[in-house]
């Protein structure tokens, strides 16, 4: 699971450098195949549930598994990557969301920051013998300082040998509740967030999630290892 995170995490940093203006989902998606398969890795969402693409891609109101479009990429677009990969049957899975273009509006600001933060907020919190409930208790605080809508159907969960085991992670609820974390396990914790309405549905794609109200939405996703002592990030370079 190093050696995926690795892969991946360099995968989202190419992205993250070379996303841009009049740029395609679909060119997206082919520079992360490339570079996947130069890394010695495989893509981990290519067919999962039927899912026709190896990355998520979702713009603005899109909020997840947005399947990769020929639609340009247009200055302020707020752009999410979600993405999975697979070394020797051991899979992690990763998501950063950018501003294409140059600096985002300030609710984009807004929107990027607050979802990040409680990201890494509750990485701080994850160590042996934690709760689920105390990590999805502070998420939920760090969103709610920010006024961020805080999406309930779409949470973290457990990720190693399948891309979605148990535990699941919720970005809300209260504190001392839920399964305990013990030094082993390997988690996925990914704020999911929107710029107003928590709610969302589904396109007739069947694949891509939208908030009701059309605000924008972001995604902030790191694999973890539990340690005795805190976590180390597996999908950081």
């Amino acid at each position: 699971m190093r050696q995926s995170g690795q892969i991946l995490a360099r995968v989202l940093e190419k992205l993250r450098r070379e996303a841009r203006v009049g740029m395609t989902p679909k060119e997206a998606s082919a520079i992360a195949a490339i570079e996947t398969e130069k890394l010695a890795g495989k893509p981990a969402f290519k067919g999962f549930e039927g899912y026709p693409d190896i990355i998520c891609i979702s713009n603005n109101n899109e909020v997840q598994h947005s399947i990769p479009n020929d639609t340009p990429f247009k200055k302020g677009d707020i752009v999410n990557f979600d993405y999975g990969v697979v070394v020797d049957g051991m899979i992690t899975d990763a998501g950063i969301t950018v501003c294409i273009g140059g600096k985002p509006d300030a609710d984009a600001a807004r929107l990027l920051r607050g979802t990040e933060e409680a990201l890494y907020t509750a990485i701080d919190m994850v160590q042996d013998g934690v709760r689920v409930g105390d990590i999805s208790a502070t998420i939920e605080t760090v969103l709610r300082s920010y006024n961020l809508g805080i999406v309930r159907e779409l949470v973290g969960h457990g990720v190693g040998h399948e891309l979605h085991e148990e535990p699941e992670i919720p970005n809300y609820g209260p504190a001392g509740r839920g399964p305990i974390l013990r030094a082993g396990m390997t988690i996925a914790i990914e704020p999911i967030t929107t710029l107003g309405d928590h709610r969302i549905f589904g396109a007739h794609d069947g694949w891509t999630l939208l908030t009701v109200d059309g605000s924008r939405s972001a995604q902030f996703e790191h694999t973890l290892l539990v340690t005795q002592n805190g976590c180390e990030i597996l999908t950081q370079v």
